[in-house]
């Protein structure tokens, strides 16, 4: 069982920046990747940006260039630091790690972003 905490959400204005930490209880270079997930009011949740044990990144397309993932390997933690905010980046943001075929998740923040 991997335990996931996550910090670093907030109320925000438009243009504004935020940056969210996630700590894995296990070691990270035990998981298959690290990701970070916004599930907007009435949405689904979808994926802001992922890290994969090689460091391979990807980003959702309407992320790429505000958004930057990161990790710290000695403390086991991802980052997800965010510029450029606009109001449709509001929502719960849930840090995922995944090991083989299972799936862990953090409680989720809430960022929203205001006009």
């Amino acid at each position: 069982q991997v335990q996931l905490v996550e910090s670093g959400g907030g109320l925000v204005q438009a243009g504004g920046s935020l940056r969210l930490s996630c700590v894995s209880s296990e070691n990270i270079f035990f998981l298959n990747s690290m990701g970070w997930y916004r599930q907007g009011p009435g949405k689904q949740r979808d994926l802001v940006a992922q890290i994969t044990l090689g460091g391979r990144i990807d980003y959702a397309d309407n992320g790429e260039g505000r958004f930057t993932i990161s990790r710290d390997t000695a403390l086991n933690t991802i980052y997800l630091e965010m510029n450029s905010l606009k109001p449709d980046d509001t929502g719960v943001y849930f840090c995922k790690a995944k090991i083989l075929r299972s799936d862990y998740w953090g409680h989720g923040p809430q960022v929203t972003v205001s006009s």
